[in-house]
């Protein structure tokens, strides 16, 4: 195996920027004086706001949804303080909340099947420092992609799935989650269906990829189908894995227009890099905490 040890050293290093930085979402009934009491108790914390998003399904009655970045010296050492602190304020207005801090970083585990190319696109964009994670290790129910992945140092595991064997195969999954302490799981077009065990285990951290033709074509061979139904637009959706198939809250979506002179192979061409491009934005933002779930929908500050 070759490892790349600059790449690996660069990892270890990148989130030296953001050890003071932390972040703050919060969705709650909406109502007069929240942001100011949210921009108040930063402020008697000595935090310096970064970044600020907010949106309202309703003034009136409706939620309050918002993001907020935060610079703070020694936060490592206040920051238990701070979150006790703030469980007054979230009674108040009865926030549901979480803090995030930049100086955990992410684990993140992929599952990957035959085809690489969204596996590829995270790896780059991971090699990039676009994407603020630790790649723990990439598993695969084929060997295909074992070479790229330990070629960067990343530990590949190759487990063998099909539907007769789920369970044991998810057994060993879920070791190799606790293992290495992973917070998300991404689907890099990983070809098997998870157990509503599995999903249940880990709400809100499975990201999945598909095709999403518009109109849909479910089942085998979508490309040539919608090629002999001459659509106009393909594209892809990226969304939390729930137990309704492909019906988990969407994070991204993207389209291309498409027309007559594009053929099947065209459209897979086509299909693939919008997968790529949807699905490493979706993973960007989940990373990021950019991502708050309410109900079956997303609210995703970008």
């Amino acid at each position: 195996m070759t490892v790349n040890i600059n790449a690996l050293e660069k990892k270890s290093n990148s989130s030296d920027g953001f050890l003071n930085r932390g972040r703050l979402l919060v969705k709650c009934p909406d109502g007069p004086g929240i942001v100011s009491a949210l921009s108040k108790f930063l402020f008697d914390h000595g935090a310096n706001i970064i970044e600020s998003s907010q949106y309202s399904s309703d003034p009136e009655g409706g939620t309050f949804f918002i993001r907020i970045e935060f610079d703070s010296e020694s936060l490592a050492e206040k920051r238990a303080e701070m979150e006790k602190d703030f469980e007054s304020l979230a009674g108040k207005f009865a926030m549901d909340y979480r803090f995030a801090y930049g100086s955990e970083r992410k684990k993140t585990a992929i599952f990957v099947s035959k085809e690489p190319h969204c596996l590829l696109e995270l790896l780059w964009e991971w090699q990039s420092d676009d994407l603020q994670t630790d790649i723990a290790f990439v598993a695969g129910n084929h060997e295909d992609a074992r070479g790229m992945v330990e070629s960067l140092g990343i530990p590949f595991h190759y487990i063998p799935a099909n539907k007769d064997i789920r369970k044991q195969v998810e057994e060993e999954q879920v070791r190799l989650i606790e293992e290495y302490n992973i917070d998300v799981i991404v689907l890099a077009r990983y070809m098997q269906i998870l157990t509503p065990e599995f999903v249940e285990r880990y709400p809100n951290k499975i990201i999945n990829i598909h095709h999403s033709f518009l109109p849909a074509f479910i089942g085998a061979r979508p490309y040539e189908r919608a090629y002999n139904r001459g659509v106009k637009l393909i594209g892809a959706t990226s969304h939390y894995v729930t137990n309704d198939l492909d019906e988990g809250p969407i994070i991204e979506q993207d389209i291309e227009r498409v027309d007559h002179r594009d053929h099947v192979a065209d459209l897979k061409k086509i299909g693939r890099s919008i997968e790529r491009r949807v699905l490493a934005r979706a993973v960007k933002w989940h990373l990021e905490d950019r991502i708050i779930v309410h109900g079956n929908k997303t609210i995703v500050f970008q």
